[in-house]
């Protein structure tokens, strides 16, 4: 709607206009299923070295999974170019939800999107987007959908903890989904204001919170071999290569 000051000399059939407006916005869209767009021919070449081995694992009773967060052109996500201890972050994933309830792919995400509001983790503004990650030979876009959010624990202007999830894609009756999570330290006198706290930190909190308030509960660790350690330019800091799996059960 556009910002102007409606004053009593507005039309009729402007007053029309504004009703129907502000009407849609009280319109509750239907889940969107987070489709990655298709990287062009000059980039499948590199989409395509996170899409197979070393870059997936494929751990028992599930489908075969991307080891990192990827940027939108399709290349592992380093928490915007941060440096730490003379090394450049790669963000790991590091969470692993499974719905045995849902009974669509649209309703998988829309449970997601409630137990994670549940969890103290609702959709919030202020965290870069179009993240994507590799499950079952594809790319899946983030969720949420949107510009500049994420699932968060806190406002951005304090030190919080978020995360991007990815999928679902379907396994039998279920579906499956990806995540990964961090913590950020926010500090207004650092240069820059938000800095990298914690991988672990993040991942354990978000699955915690869910097992004690959600149907999804704590069910194993996997191992999903990204933790990097002796790297020289390389990090993946305090991770540990788990990811915590949390299932819904029917």
């Amino acid at each position: 709607m556009p910002k102007r000051f409606l004053g009593a000399a507005v039309q009729r059939h402007d007053h029309l206009l504004l009703a129907v407006a502000l009407a849609s916005v009280f319109v509750v869209a239907a889940p969107v299923l987070a489709q990655a767009p298709a990287p062009t021919s000059a980039a499948t070449e590199v989409v395509s070295l996170w899409l197979a081995p070393p870059n997936v694992v494929t751990p028992e009773g599930l489908p075969t999974l991307g080891k990192w967060m990827l940027t939108s052109a399709g290349v592992p996500s380093d928490w915007l170019g941060e440096v730490y201890r003379g090394k450049n972050l790669r963000e790991p994933i590091n969470v692993i939800i499974v719905d045995d309830a849902a009974t669509s792919a649209a309703d998988a995400i829309t449970r997601l999107i409630a137990a994670s509001t549940s969890a103290g983790y609702p959709v919030r503004q202020g965290h870069s987007t179009g993240y994507q990650a590799a499950m079952d030979g594809g790319l899946h876009a983030q969720l949420p959908t949107g510009n500049d959010v994420a699932f968060s624990n806190g406002i951005y202007e304090l030190d919080n903890n978020h995360g991007r999830i990815f999928g679902p894609v379907a396994l039998g009756t279920s579906f499956v989904f990806i995540g990964a999570f961090s913590r950020e330290d926010v500090d207004p006198l650092a240069d820059p204001g938000h800095q990298y706290g914690s991988f672990n930190q993040a991942r354990d909190d978000f699955t915690q919170k869910l097992d004690a308030a959600t149907d999804f509960k704590v069910s194993q660790f996997v191992d999903m071999e990204n933790a990097i350690l002796d790297d020289p330019k390389l990090t993946t800091v305090e991770h540990d290569g788990m990811a915590v799996l949390v299932r819904a059960s029917k």
